[in-house]
């Protein structure tokens, strides 16, 4: 049986890179040679034994590019040699979410690298209908338009106006792809973070202002009004009580974050504030092609955000700088193959 390389967690805080089976290609799938993968947060959670839904070993990734060695006839334009990047949300097709079209919100999702084995591995298997064009973009490029479909899905969950004060807590890399496509619809945003390395990249990425909340208060950026949206991308309940605080009367408030903590509150809070709270979970199809355009026509930098790139017999290396980050990380890539 021919054999390939991948990167496994075998359990927490290890790596190995194994030979396993090349994939089983199935009716409506393609065959894809895998280039890079992104480091995840969900990743590094499943190295450091953080990650509640993932079960061991496993196959990590789903920030990915690929090219396309074999594919069946398609309505898509696609063909061998594309280099594609791919939806990783596989839903059940049958649960009431489903049944309404929120097939993000399955209620059986099973994301690539945490409930089913993941892209860090040379070759993949996907069906057709999840692989997008990747309209001529560098595969490093096309390894990022997951991470900032997530960012792009959560602004899409409220109404934000060009008028709009918003408010982005948290300046890791959804944080700051929030701050991107927030940036398509508002002129003002102000990111807080505890962090002044991630502020810095904040800057660069546009904010129109940036806050250590350490040592500064956010009142001054509203004449005391509070946000017209907020946008928590920590997952903490410091963090989501943040944006209760400095949401304005009316305002909404959108969670990307995924917290573990539990957060205690008085919620009359929200009554008093009219606050309409959104989460937002995943991405969907439009997201992706989206993106892919607006990289496409230089309205979104995704580049600036690679803090490095690491070769796939050093995958250990680049799990523990995640997992140690001082903020001075964004987003790192491994190279699978050329």
């Amino acid at each position: 049986m021919e054999k390939m390389k991948a990167i496994v967690i075998p359990n927490p805080n290890a790596i190995e890179i194994r030979e396993i089976p090349m994939p089983e290609v199935k009716e409506g799938e393609a065959l894809l040679k895998v280039k890079y993968v992104g480091v995840c947060g969900a990743d590094v959670a499943s190295f450091t034994g953080n990650q509640p839904f993932t079960t061991y070993p496993r196959i990590p990734g789903h920030e990915f590019s690929a090219e396309i060695i074999t594919i069946p006839e398609n309505d898509k334009g696609l063909k061998a040699g594309d280099v594609v990047t791919c939806n990783p949300y596989f839903n059940c097709g049958t649960c009431y979410s489903c049944e309404r079209g929120l097939v993000n919100c399955c209620t059986d999702n099973q994301t690539m690298g945490v409930q089913r084995d993941g892209a860090f591995c040379e070759y993949i298997a996907m069906p057709v209908e999840r692989i997008y064009d990747g309209k001529g973009l560098s595969a490093q490029e096309l390894a990022l338009i997951e991470p900032f479909s997530i960012s792009q899905h959560a602004v899409s969950r409220s109404t934000i106006k060009e008028t709009d004060n918003v408010l982005v807590i948290g300046a890791g890399p959804i944080g700051l792809f929030a701050l991107i496509a927030a940036k398509q619809k508002c002129k003002k945003i102000v990111v807080a973070d505890i962090l002044d390395n991630r502020l810095e990249l904040a800057k660069e990425y546009g904010a129109d202002a940036v806050v250590n909340t350490k040592n500064q208060s956010l009142e001054e950026f509203t004449n005391g009004n509070g946000f017209d949206v907020c946008i928590e991308a920590c997952g903490a309940p410091e963090t989501f009580l943040g944006c209760i605080d400095n949401a304005a009367f009316g305002a909404n408030i959108i969670l990307i974050g995924n917290g573990k903590r539990e957060t205690s509150f008085v919620h009359s809070v929200i009554l008093k504030k009219e606050l309409n709270i959104h989460g937002s979970r995943n991405a969907l199809k439009d997201d992706f092609i989206n993106n892919i355009q607006l990289v496409k026509e230089g309205k979104a930098d995704v580049m600036k955000m690679v803090s490095g790139v690491y070769d796939m017999a050093d995958a250990l290396d680049a799990f523990k700088a995640l997992a140690n980050n001082d903020g001075t990380l964004a987003k790192l890539l491994i190279k699978i193959g050329d």
